[in-house]
């Protein structure tokens, strides 16, 4: 683990899909040191509750469970056009699985007892282009905003929203807030926001909540 920075974890949401218990208990009792939020399961239905209800960053699925096979989630997913990447784990080394997962695009394949060091690794190397992804992302929703604006600070306030949200694309600030941040008068910053609230860029959800609109940058 020296090479990778598990700091990339953190953020991350893992859906754990494995029936022998004390095996998941284990591991993700490990996990959660690592990890932001990681949902255990032992069944099928109960991995595709967790998928509607919440955010998934990665799967972790066992190939073998008790009546019914991870090949066989991973393909319903597909089929709803669900993509979310998956590692696959399994006591046993049959052929036919392996390609169904290369069919499949499954990011890794992990041979049971499950090592941790090596799932760390794991979790990290299928995050890392998903997370620079975003960065990249995040730089250019700056750089369409800043296109349309020239004040300094109000570049800074862009930079501050887009630094700080969440995982639903939503910042929890007041004009308060950034202005205990950044040296930027109130009417500046009611006039960005109002400009951004215009193009539907920045909208407001709740008290103090507003909602990033991604897709409104392609039409600046």
């Amino acid at each position: 683990m020296e090479n990778r920075n598990l700091n990339i974890l953190l953020d991350a949401n893992i859906l754990y899909l494995e029936d022998d218990v004390d095996l998941s208990r284990h591991t993700t009792d490990i996990l959660e040191d690592f990890v932001h939020k990681i949902y255990s399961v032992e069944t099928i239905k109960d991995a595709l509750e967790i998928i509607k209800t919440k955010k998934i960053d990665i799967i972790i699925s066992d190939i073998l469970l008790e009546n019914e096979n991870g090949i066989d989630f991973l393909k319903e997913l597909k089929k709803e056009n669900i993509l979310i990447p998956a590692i696959l784990t399994t006591a046993h080394t049959d052929t036919k699985y392996l390609l169904e997962a290369i069919q499949l695009k499954v990011e890794n394949y992990i041979i049971k007892p499950i090592n941790i060091k090596e799932l760390l690794n794991t979790l990290h190397d299928v995050l890392l282009p998903i997370v620079q992804q975003k960065q990249i992302q995040k730089n250019t929703h700056i750089i369409k905003i800043i296109s349309a604006i020239t004040d300094s600070k109000q570049v800074e306030v862009v930079k501050y929203i887009i630094g700080n949200l969440d995982k639903e694309n939503q910042i929890i600030t007041s004009y308060s807030d950034i202005i205990e941040k950044i040296s930027i008068s109130k009417p500046t910053l009611i006039k960005l926001f109002k400009e951004l609230s215009k193009k539907e860029i920045l909208v407001k959800v709740a008290h103090k909540t507003y909602k990033f609109n991604d897709t409104k940058l392609d039409l600046l």
